[in-house]
């Protein structure tokens, strides 16, 4: 019996019989049960997930020791280069190297019986200006055989070249592009050291701290030449006035420290005289 005619029932009865009234109620009551059951079990399974804090990722000490002594063979074996090897705090192992030792210490990690670091992942950088050597280069390096990751880290400055891994790695050639056209760290030997990111006849490095926000040139199409055309950098800027007579009165705690040291007192008095 459908829920429809159950309440077509019951008015009938209703109307029929006013006494029967409570009896009518609970057929009605029966009949909502039923429905309600049937839906239930037509409706997929619902379960339910206890909420969980997000975990952390735990530490292998076995890894860690692996790394650890993957750092410290190689350390015993290239004492002229490494200047040091450390686990960070993700557990990842980190060399530190000179800038004359990339092709001998990565050529070592990848034919290394003990290494064997033979896929390349990528060369990145960093620039840091207060540095002797603002350039920081991260050569990072997969092991398939022993399934653990190196991150090789040199340095530079603007005027010092460091050597092409072309030669051992092929797929370091657009990473190391793309290092020369946003930092400027030129890269001996590189078979075709091209900009790969910016534009054709780009004037410095993107990448760098000192480069402006803005840049230096503007690149645009004009209508009337019909061609892109590169032009003096022209920003323009709307009217705003700086009222700097007193620009911490406003704050209580600012009109705090002021009376303070006059040796008033910040009372409403007071703030209506000044």
């Amino acid at each position: 019996m459908s829920f429809s005619s159950t309440l077509l029932k019951v008015g009938n009865l209703t109307c029929r019989n006013a006494n029967k009234i409570p009896a009518m109620v609970n057929i009605l009551k029966s009949n909502l049960h039923t429905t309600k059951i049937i839906l239930q079990s037509q409706s997929p399974a619902v379960t339910k997930n206890p909420v969980t804090a997000p975990t952390v990722k735990k530490e292998n000490p076995e890894q860690k020791m692996s790394l650890t002594q993957v750092g410290q063979y190689v350390s015993q074996c290239l004492p002229k280069y490494v200047q040091l090897a450390q686990i960070t705090d993700s557990n990842e192992l980190e060399i530190l190297i000179h800038p004359e030792g990339i092709i001998p210490v990565l050529t070592f990690l990848r034919e290394n019986h003990r290494t064997q670091f033979h896929s390349f992942v990528n060369v990145t950088a960093m620039d840091v200006p207060a540095r002797q050597y603002r350039f920081e280069l991260s050569y990072n390096l997969l092991s398939l055989t022993y399934n653990n990751r190196i991150r090789v880290k040199t340095y530079t400055d603007e005027l010092s070249p460091v050597d092409s891994i072309t030669g051992l790695f092929e797929g370091a050639n657009w990473f190391e592009r793309e290092v020369w056209d946003l930092y400027g760290v030129f890269f001996s030997n590189h078979p075709d050291l091209r900009r790969i990111l910016t534009d054709y006849g780009f004037s410095g490095h993107p990448f760098r701290k000192d480069f402006p926000l803005t840049g230096f040139v503007e690149v645009r199409y004009d209508d009337e030449v019909k061609r892109v055309v590169t032009e003096p950098l022209e920003l323009t800027q709307e009217y705003r006035k700086f009222d700097l007579g007193s620009p911490w009165e406003i704050f209580p705690a600012h009109r705090a420290i002021e009376s303070s040291q006059t040796g008033t007192t910040a009372t409403p008095e007071n703030q209506q005289k000044k």
